[in-house]
């Protein structure tokens, strides 16, 4: 007798949490709610930009956060003092979030009265690239100290991403930062994503982002 099985899988691991990205879709459509799902490597400047982001719209949109970590509340903490709805949600040790724990936390914050909800991913280029979370939009940060090289080495993460802010501009000075190479890398890999050079630290830029996000929640609730 046979010590063990042979099981065929015949569909993808991802099936699962494709089909609750899917439902969650329709739930937010129903709702008028916008989520975005913000990517970035560690240090890109996540926080900062969504600080900047929340500072230029919470008179016009209400707008929840839902910050992800593996540990801690620090950035909860800094977001909830600007005024809105925010939730820490803790991974236990997974690098990313999947469309039911988006789902989970979506409940956690409210989705009723709000019209931008914003998911801060876990800090990877890798992991939170590969799970459809439920957004309406992808967005990522690449900032100039990590190189324009970085659409080449993470293909997926650019080609999920409807937008791709370049942040830290203001340091272009000071590193071998070929922004022209960064785009053609960018756009090889997703022809259709948006490009909008930032600094999130003085602001520059940050208006033009806003306004790409303001059309997209606008066309969404419509």
């Amino acid at each position: 007798m046979k010590a063990f099985r042979t099981l065929e899988i015949k569909q993808s691991v991802f099936a699962d949490n494709d089909k609750r990205a899917d439902e969650l879709r329709v739930k937010l459509k129903e709702n008028k709610v916008f989520l975005l799902n913000l990517m970035s490597s560690p240090g890109s400047g996540k926080t900062t930009t969504l600080t900047r982001t929340i500072e230029k719209l919470k008179d016009e949109l209400r707008i929840g956060v839902m910050e992800a970590d593996i540990d801690s509340d620090v950035d909860a903490k800094t977001i909830a003092a600007l005024g809105v709805k925010t939730i820490q949600l803790h991974t236990g040790g997974m690098c990313h979030l999947d469309a039911d724990m988006t789902f989970q936390g979506l409940e956690g914050l409210g989705i009723k009265d709000m019209d931008l909800a914003i998911l801060e991913n876990v800090g990877n280029l890798v992991c939170p690239a590969e799970f459809d979370t439920g957004a309406v939009k992808n967005a990522m940060i690449l900032s100039v100290p990590e190189g324009e090289d970085k659409p080449l080495k993470y293909p997926l993460m650019f080609s999920v991403c409807d937008v791709v802010l370049i942040n830290k501009i203001d340091v272009l000075p000071y590193f071998d930062f070929d922004m022209e190479a960064c785009r053609q890398y960018i756009l090889k890999r997703n022809p259709k994503a948006v490009i909008i050079p930032i600094c999130a630290r003085t602001g520059e830029g940050i208006e033009e982002w806003c306004n790409w996000l303001r059309q997209e929640v606008k066309a969404w609730q419509a």
